[in-house]
């Protein structure tokens, strides 16, 4: 459980359902992706950038930046030239692997019922 002065910030900072605000933010299209991606390694934006197809820069960065506002990533900057920076998963990134790991096996295993039922309601709708 957490400390008295969670139920303080949940209020300034987050909804009152932990699992609607929590679905809110891993829940769109890249997030899962990125946190696959980063379970095994540390990795540079870049390259991240080139492991997920289909991904824009815009949307890499944007998404990173709200994983890490939320914990689930760390940024390293490195004072180098051209600047290095690489991502990693933080402990609570780690915690979420495997209820993620769940879902994706989940959803692979379930993906064809699913899209058979959308095609069968789809018909009854014509």
């Amino acid at each position: 459980m957490g400390n008295e002065n969670d139920d303080e910030i949940i209020t300034q900072y987050g909804q009152l359902c932990p699992i609607r605000d929590v679905l809110d933010q891993i829940g769109d299209q890249w997030s899962l992706l990125i946190l696959e991606a980063l379970a095994e390694r540390t990795i540079r934006f870049n390259e991240l950038n080139r492991e997920i197809e289909d991904i824009s820069r815009q949307m890499l960065s944007r998404t990173l930046k709200r994983l890490e506002t939320d914990g689930y990533i760390s940024r390293t900057v490195y004072a180098e030239i051209p600047p290095r920076v690489e991502y990693a998963l933080t402990n609570l990134g780690r915690s979420f692997l495997v209820p993620m790991q769940q879902l994706i096996y989940w959803a692979e295993q379930n993906h064809a019922s699913i899209c058979r039922s959308r095609k069968m309601h789809r018909q009854r709708e014509v």
